[in-house]
C-alpha cells in the first residue's frame, strides 16, 4: 500500500513585533508547530523585552525568517557606534547582552526582501516603479553591504530623508538610502514615487497628492501579494494583493499571523491581545 502524502503547511506570516516577546510566545501557540514562520521585521525596540524577543526569534531556527525593518536597522547602526540612540529605545539589553555579537551578526545577515510561493515579503513598502525582480536585486545590494565587512562604515551613512525619490541612474550611497528608506520607512507615496517620511497616521491623513504605497494604480507589484508591516495605524489590511499585518501590538493594539495560502479565502487569521507600552504616534 503506498505511503499517503502529508501535504507542507503554509507558512504563517507575523506583524511587528517590537520586543513584545509575551504576546509572541502567546501567539505561537496558537500556530501549528510544524508551519514556517516569516517576521514582516521590527523584531525589537518600544516593547520591554528586545533582547528575549532577539533570542527567541533566532533560536527557532530554520522555521523562520524575518525581513529588516527600520528599527532593526536602527539596532543595528547604535550597536556600531554610528547612530545615537532615540528616547524612547528599549535596546540596553541587547547592547549590554554577552551574546550580543552573536545576535547583531544573525540580525544583520537578515534579508530586507523575501520572495516565496508567490508573495512577496517586506517590511515597508515597495516603490510603484519597481517590479517584484527588481525588488529584490535593489535589496540584494543592501544586504551585501550589511553583511560585508564594512557594514559600520555603511550604516554611518544611509540615514536620512533627502533621498527620497527612484531613478535608474542613482548609484552608490544615494541608491542604497532610497532603497532603504522604500522597504523599511514608506507609508505614503505619490504616483511617480516620490517617498512622505512625515506622517505616521492612517489614510485619511494622506499628504495632498500622496497615496498609500499600495494604491498608486501604476504600481508594478500588483500581480503579487505584498505581506508587509511597519504602518501601525493602518491596522490590518487583507487584500488578494495586500497583507499589512502591524496591529499595533507594542502600543497596546493586538499581535497578528495570518496564513501565507494562496487562495485569499484560505488567509486564516490569528491575533492575541497584547498590553500597552507607547503611543503608536510618539
Amino acid at each position: 500500500m503506498p505511503h499517503s502524502v502529508v501535504p507542507a503547511p503554509y507558512p504563517y506570516a507575523i506583524g511587528d513585533l517590537q520586543g513584545c516577546c509575551p504576546s509572541l510566545e502567546q501567539l505561537v501557540t496558537k500556530i501549528p508547530d510544524d508551519a514556517p514562520l516569516r517576521f514582516v521585521g521590527d523584531l525589537v525596540n518600544r516593547g520591554p523585552a528586545s533582547l528575549e524577543t532577539l533570542r527567541k526569534v533566532r533560536a527557532i531556527g530554520a522555521r523562520a525568517e524575518s525581513v529588516l525593518g527600520n528599527h532593526d536597522i536602527h539596532l543595528l547602526a547604535v550597536a556600531a557606534g554610528v547612530r545615537n540612540p532615540g528616547s524612547s529605545d528599549t535596546l540596553d539589553a541587547i547592547l549590554q547582552a554577552p551574546d550580543r555579537e552573536e545576535l547583531l551578526h544573525w540580525l544583520r545577515h537578515r534579508p530586507l526582501a523575501v520572495h516565496e510561493n508567490g508573495f512577496l515579503l517586506i517590511h515597508a513598502g515597495v516603490l510603484p516603479q519597481w517590479t517584484v525582480e527588481q525588488t529584490l536585486e535593489l535589496a540584494g545590494e543592501v544586504e551585501r553591504k550589511l553583511q560585508g565587512p564594512d557594514w559600520k562604515a555603511f550604516l554611518a551613512d544611509i540615514f536620512g530623508n533627502a533621498a527620497n525619490r527612484w531613478h535608474e541612474g542613482l548609484r552608490g550611497i544615494e541608491r542604497h538610502r532610497v532603497v532603504i528608506n522604500a522597504l523599511t520607512r514608506l507609508r505614503f507615496c505619490t504616483a511617480d514615487g516620490v517617498m512622505d517620511f512625515k506622517t505616521k497616521e492612517g489614510l485619511g491623513k494622506a499628504p495632498d497628492g500622496f497615496l498609500p504605497w499600495f494604491d498608486v494604480p501604476t504600481r508594478r507589484t500588483s500581480d503579487t501579494t505584498i505581506v508587509c508591516g511597519h504602518w501601525s495605524t493602518l491596522g490590518l489590511v487583507m487584500r488578494p494583493d495586500l497583507m499589512a499585518l502591524d496591529t499595533g501590538c507594542v502600543w497596546g493594539g493586538r499581535l497578528t499571523a495570518a496564513r501565507l495560502a494562496p487562495e485569499p479565502a484560505d488567509r486564516a487569521v490569528i491575533q492575541v491581545d497584547c498590553p500597552q507600552y507607547c503611543d503608536p504616534l510618539g
